[in-house]
């Protein structure tokens, strides 16, 4: 398991996925910043909207 710790201000865009269908069970999240992208799998039960909205109201 690796840990980062990322400030908000270093983040300049982000995606995300929903896990969905049968063989796509991961929600994942994909965060650009000024010092590369960094792409996270979440397990199914994380509510990715969520997660989604926390980064959201830091950011905006």
């Amino acid at each position: 398991m690796e840990i980062y710790s990322l400030p908000y201000s270093s983040i300049v865009m982000w995606s995300s996925e929903n896990a969905g269908g049968m063989f796509d069970v991961n929600a994942e999240i994909e965060l650009w910043t000024k010092a590369g992208n960094i792409k996270v799998n979440l397990g199914k039960k994380v509510d990715i909207r969520r997660f989604d909205r926390l980064i959201a109201e830091a950011l905006l």
